[in-house]
């Protein structure tokens, strides 16, 4: 049976290097494992198909193209200029005010779309002429606005949070509060870096106020106002109607993605751009759909033929040290950054790694956002680096090296797996609140 597996697992490996897009490889596996366990065709046709039917039948699912939706919604609005125009206002004192402002619009735009590279290509066009206009080293910058996208998967609500969710059993709720705090403590952490680069280096990020878009003008105010706070009364509706247990998960969505369509059709978004966002929507979100489902045949192939344990097991010889399980466990994570992007990582390596951790004695929740934050790092990670290369193609300029991207963000990408060695080390960063207040 351990043959078995690994030869299977080994199979699936091989698809991926060979570029098999990754819902097949993973239904063809499960297929071929579940047959060779059973040794019967239609038994092993008619327990994939179930749990495909079973896993399609969850009206969780809803939640992930409806936060596509909204988010998709609030990015043609203008609604992020706007934000980023009140975060200018908000911090032009600081040095560095404009990496800050890319920051803590990341942070508030994070909340919107669960989705870092909209963020990404959405700062890209905002922030990056900014900071260049005004002096910022282009390095500096585009580092800042790959960096800070980032946030997108760890501040709720975040559609890999609901992709662990859904292969755990976790409470969706519980996952997005459980993000909170460690979502802000890593936006602190990348303020403060901009602070400190902009005092250490004077000459790349310029110290002086930044102009403010629309200053003295009452219109461009009342405009920004409007785009700003609507989006920070749509965070309200969402985080505080599942924090404060007024609404589901399902039921926020569906409030914020009518909220944000209102607010879309206010700033005048026509009916092209609200058919085109609910297209972009459908786009984003069927590949994601079709990969939980053959995640969910994967998952009955692990179940059923034991793997787990038989890895679990294999990792435990190499050491009982719960630090070098979770050591292998980060290693692992690191590696496939390099080549796979977030949600597939997730698929593959969850259902394995969450059962180790909890023999480990991890929270769960802890556990959750220790391996987000180690997998968004991957979004910097070359060579693939996925987020790096959606700045690229996104900035404006013909100019922009991906060697200065990945330059750029390595600051940030250290904070990110700090702030994950921290919630691993201290778990009530990220369990108080849900244990505490839901």
């Amino acid at each position: 049976m351990t043959l078995m597996i690994f030869g299977v697992l080994g199979l699936l490996m091989l698809f991926i290097l060979m570029g098999v897009p990754l819902a097949v490889a993973l239904g063809s596996v499960s297929f071929v494992g579940v047959y060779w366990m059973l040794g019967s065709l239609d038994i092993a046709l008619s327990i994939l198909s179930s749990t495909a039917y079973e896993a399609l039948r969850k009206d969780i699912f809803i939640i992930i193209p409806l936060f596509v939706l909204m988010g998709d919604f609030v990015s043609r609005s203008g609604s992020a200029s706007d934000l980023y125009s009140l975060c200018n206002r908000a911090f032009r004192r600081l040095p560095g005010c404009l990496g800050v402002a890319t920051v803590m619009g990341n942070a508030i735009f994070a909340a919107i779309t669960g989705v870092s590279i909209a963020a990404a290509a959405t700062f890209s066009r905002i922030a990056y002429p900014e900071m260049i206009a005004l002096g910022y080293s282009k390095r500096f910058s585009l580092g800042t606005v790959a960096g800070s996208a980032c946030l997108g998967m760890l501040i709720p609500p975040s559609i890999l949070m609901i992709v662990w969710a859904v292969l755990t059993e976790q409470s969706i709720g519980a996952l997005f509060i459980a993000g909170l705090a460690p979502g802000l403590l890593l936006a602190l952490g990348f303020c403060g870096y901009c602070v400190f680069y902009a005092i250490r280096n004077p000459d790349c990020a310029p110290m002086q106020a930044a102009p403010v878009a629309g200053a003295g003008d009452s219109a461009a105010l009342r405009r920004q106002m409007l785009g700003g706070l609507s989006i920070l009364g749509l965070i309200a509706v969402v985080i505080g109607g599942i924090w404060g247990g007024l609404l589901t998960p399902t039921e926020a969505a569906g409030f914020g993605t009518i909220g944000a369509l209102l607010l879309g059709i206010a700033k005048g978004m026509t009916r092209k751009d609200i058919t085109e966002a609910i297209y972009n929507a459908g786009r984003t979100t069927a590949p994601i759909l079709i990969l939980l489902v053959t995640a969910s045949m994967y998952s009955r192939f692990l179940a059923m033929g034991g793997a787990t344990q038989v890895i679990g097991d294999l990792m435990f010889s190499i050491s009982e040290s719960p630090a070098v399980v979770v050591a292998i466990i980060f290693g692992v994570w690191i590696l496939l950054g390099m080549f796979i992007d977030s949600t597939s990582i997730i698929l593959l390596t969850v259902p394995i790694f969450a059962p180790v951790a909890t023999t480990l004695g991890i929270d769960p929740l802890a556990f959750a956002i220790f391996g987000i934050l180690v997998i968004e790092a991957g979004l910097l990670t070359p060579p693939f680096g996925i987020l790096v290369f959606t700045v690229k193609a996104a900035a404006p300029g013909d100019d922009i090296a991906l060697g200065d991207i990945f330059r750029g963000s390595v600051p940030f990408w250290i904070l990110i797996l700090g702030v994950a060695i921290l919630v691993l080390l201290f778990p009530a960063l990220s369990t108080w609140l849900p244990y505490n207040l839901m």
